[in-house]
């Protein structure tokens, strides 16, 4: 019998795609561009929570996004209604963005005047947490319709990221989502996590998750003592 090879396709699949993340990763930091991986379920309000940050966040930096999307360019319309440069990633089929899909975005973006760069992944809690693009942090956001549980049954995204907004606060009341059992079950995961807790309907917790995303936009800013 013929010997049998074994080639483990993921592992070679995310090398890849974790050498050009770097890539990219060094040629924002040179030019001192601050870039947000925003994950999440379809539904949960990435689109949304974008158009409320730009709103609250253009006349003080000059923002551009990249959409991902399966199908269709109705999320970079929305962007680009608000004066804001947008460039829609149509993958045909695929669940997640990678680091060579994000830099044929980046390829067609003047960056000489972009102080920040948001990624809107494709709506999925599985696929893009394996994926590095190249960002300086990674956000996602749970909606309360969506429930408490979502930390246990999707732990790689939770442990991954940097924020964690928790949207659609105004719904707290009429559900039975416990923020107490999600802190604890979060924090056990990923105890440096910042948590925000908003709402894009009444604007409840924006002003704080635009403050954070601003402190990170200015540290990206300054120079590479290194």
């Amino acid at each position: 019998m013929d010997e049998i090879r074994l080639i483990n396709i993921r592992e070679s699949i995310l090398a890849d795609n974790q050498g050009l993340a770097e890539q990219i990763r060094a040629d924002l930091s040179g030019k001192g561009i601050f870039m947000l991986n925003l994950m999440a379920s379809p539904g949960a309000g990435k689109t949304s929570l974008i158009i409320e940050t730009l709103r609250r966040m253009k006349n003080n930096y000059r923002f551009s996004v990249i959409e991902g999307d399966i199908e269709s360019q109705v999320d970079s319309e929305k962007v680009a209604k608000e004066g804001v440069g947008a460039v829609q990633l149509r993958t045909g089929g695929a669940c997640h963005l990678d680091a060579p899909m994000v830099k044929a975005g980046l390829d067609t973006v003047n960056l000489d005047i972009v102080d920040a760069v948001i990624i809107e992944n494709i709506g999925n809690l599985v696929c893009p947490a394996d994926f590095d693009l190249g960002e300086n942090r990674k956000a996602m956001i749970l909606s309360v319709p969506e429930g408490d549980d979502k930390v246990l049954k999707y732990p790689l995204m939770f442990s991954v990221c940097d924020a964690l907004v928790i949207n659609k606060i105004d719904y707290l009341e009429s559900s039975n989502f416990s923020l107490e059992t999600l802190e604890t079950h979060l924090h056990r995961l990923n105890p440096g996590i910042r948590v925000f807790k908003t709402s894009c309907t009444t604007g409840e917790g924006l002003d704080e998750w635009c403050s954070w995303l601003g402190q990170e936009i200015e540290r990206a800013a300054l120079p590479d003592e290194g």
